[in-house]
């Protein structure tokens, strides 16, 4: 497994053909259920070893990557460059962000402790009630405020863990197999329709045209470029500070702090989203992961220190983003079963109530706003008449 972990882009591949993405987002309020929000750009990464700036010891010996987060800015894990199926184990400070257990680095079904890959295309924060999740929001350790803390009574951890489990070889070789026949029927049905339609491009209207989801230009989450609006103007830098976060300052002719402050995940808003409930059983999973990653999050001035780059631009003003017609979406599978939610994660409590109310304007989108994914919802039921 080592060495398994490449960065390709901003993206982590994590062996078994596992790709993970980091993506910034809209902060939801932390009241009421609100539809996905949208994805508004990629978190960069970059590899602990290659960091010319001073890095802890300890996050040496962890390894992994770092990102830069602001305080308080919320983000979700994209999987859609995931093709082949996986286990996905998701700790936050070493919970999981799915059972709410404390890490084991194994996967296990009572309660299931991973989300399955391709099916699961993106999560957006704990599994935390039935149908919905609550939207990862970063926070600075000590505080109390992360999921971490409030499950564990303590905050040592930080950063969020990552490890994939790919199928066993025979059950991996059996899902090609099915793979390449279902491809062989995908193939001759479109050859039909084009001898149908008698033009080389087959039918009108196929899979893949701009503005489809997942197509050029598709404005889903993840996926193309969303035309963005104005940034919000920063917030006042408090004194030592960054968006009102406490920093360590020298005095004058002293030492350098020994360590950037850690930052760890804590919960937000609540919104629609199933937790899929993996149907195979557990024996069709490697024993063996992939591999496996640490992520340390950091603050935007920790990153430059760190890394010599700046980082990116403050999160965008999610009132001017509804405001502006911007796209939200609804997400659906009807083959899918939601889990269970977490009962320790329900108990959770949101990072307004550590760190003071949220006072960024909220603008709610519109119906015509929120766009459905996934597949077809059903539709009302079409009444009979007299006829």
């Amino acid at each position: 497994m080592a060495g398994s972990v490449r960065i390709e882009g901003n993206a982590l591949l994590l062996g078994g053909g596992v790709q993970v993405r980091f993506i910034r987002t809209l902060r939801l309020p932390e009241s009421g259920t609100h539809p996905l929000p949208p994805g508004i750009g990629e978190f960069p990464l970059r590899r602990i070893e290659d960091c010319p700036g001073p890095v802890p010891q300890e996050w040496r010996e962890r390894g992994g990557v770092i990102l830069p987060v602001y305080l308080r800015e919320a983000m979700w894990l994209s999987f859609t460059g995931s093709r082949e199926p996986a286990a996905l184990q998701i700790g936050v400070g070493k919970v999981c962000a799915v059972s709410g257990e404390r890490w084991t680095g194994r996967l296990a079904r009572r309660p299931q402790n991973y989300v399955v890959l391709p099916r699961q295309p993106w999560l957006d924060g704990i599994n935390s009630g039935t149908g919905t999740v609550r939207q990862f929001v970063a926070v600075p350790l000590g505080l109390g405020a992360t999921v971490e803390g409030q499950v564990t009574g303590e905050e040592t951890t930080g950063g969020v863990q990552l490890q994939a489990f790919p199928l066993s070889e025979a059950r991996l070789g059996e899902w090609r197999e099915e793979q390449r026949r279902l491809a062989a029927l995908e193939e001759e049905r479109r050859a039909r329709a084009r001898a149908a339609y008698g033009a080389p491009g087959g039918a009108p209207g196929a899979a893949g045209a701009a503005g489809a989801p997942g197509g050029p230009g598709g404005l889903v989450p993840g996926g193309g470029p969303v035309p963005m609006p104005a940034m919000a103007p920063m917030a006042p830098m408090a004194p030592g500070g960054y968006g009102g976060a406490p920093m360590a300052v020298p005095p004058p002719g002293g030492p350098a702090p020994a360590a950037p402050a850690a930052m760890g995940l804590g919960v937000g808003g609540t919104m629609k989203q199933e937790v899929f409930q993996d149907d195979r059983p557990l024996s069709d999973w490697s024993d063996t992961p992939a591999g496996r990653v640490f992520v340390h999050l950091v603050t935007p001035p920790e990153w430059q220190r760190i890394t010599g780059e700046p980082a990116p631009p403050s999160p965008v003003d999610r009132a001017a983003y509804t405001r502006a017609g911007l796209p939200w979406f609804d997400y659906y599978d009807q083959d899918g079963t939601d889990l269970a939610p977490s009962d320790t994660l329900g108990q959770v409590k949101p990072v307004g109530d550590w760190l003071g109310d949220d006072h960024t304007p909220w603008v709610p989108p519109v119906p015509g706003q929120v766009k459905p994914l996934g597949d077809v919802p059903p539709g009302k039921p079409v009444t009979d008449g007299n006829w």
